[in-house]
């Protein structure tokens, strides 16, 4: 190579860990998420011992089950967790459980059986479940009758897709975990021009950092044109 080339070499962005603020006070209340905040508030005065969280992907499930775990001292459990350990093992984590994805684990048998086991152990020894889906009980295909009736019968509550003053100060909340400043201008640019969901906006603000990292640019209307434009 000559030595006397220009060449421009961009920036490897480090997938640097950011913290994700989970703290109630963190959490964005909105018309389409107040009654899903409200149950949580609400523990331990639930009529069952299990309640549902449902909505689309980012839209603050896994933020109101680090909530309730918090408050309830609940052990959080992914899918993984479901499959390689038993009930019994399972239950004994901790006194109360958040399982994550759980719409996930409908649909085969072994795990069924254990949410089902799960949710009798903890009907007994009066503790909760908080569980977390894409869609309803209602909408999702049992193979095991006796958990489909006892989780179509506990409380399932929706979080909605959001609307403008959510969608803004979401942005700015995932902005701020990765510790950057943007401007209302910079906030009004975007909320027109992006799908209007939890997903996208998270999506956009983790493009737009490793871009700017990446090229050493601030995060700046021109920027977020670029990104918006390479997905048309």
């Amino acid at each position: 190579m000559n030595n006397n080339e220009d060449v421009t070499y961009a920036q490897i962005p480090l997938d640097l860990k950011h913290r994700t603020a989970y703290g109630r006070e963190d959490f964005l209340i909105s018309p389409c998420n107040q009654d899903a905040a409200a149950w949580i508030d609400k523990w331990p005065d639930w009529p069952a011992p299990a309640l549902m969280l449902y909505g689309p992907a980012a839209s603050g499930k896994t933020h109101l089950g680090a909530v309730w775990a918090t408050k309830s001292k609940a052990a959080i459990l992914n899918p993984d967790d479901i499959i390689q350990n038993d009930a019994e093992a399972i239950s004994k984590m901790a006194d109360n459980l958040v399982i994550r994805h759980a719409d996930l684990l409908i649909g085969d048998r072994p795990c069924e059986e254990k949410l089902f086991h799960l949710y009798n152990m903890s009907k007994e020894a009066q503790r909760s479940i908080l569980l977390t889906s894409r869609a309803p009980a209602t909408n999702l295909t049992f193979i095991v009758p006796d958990l489909a009736s006892r989780l179509r019968a506990a409380p399932c509550i929706a979080i909605q897709s959001p609307d403008e003053p959510l969608l803004t100060a979401l942005l700015v909340k995932l902005f701020r975990d990765r510790q950057i400043t943007v401007s209302e201008d910079l906030i009004q640019y975007i909320l027109p021009r992006m799908e209007r969901s939890f997903a996208a906006a998270q999506d956009l603000v983790i493009k737009a950092d490793k871009r700017a990292l990446a090229e050493k640019r601030n995060i700046t209307i021109p920027l977020i044109r670029e990104i918006l434009m390479s997905e048309y």
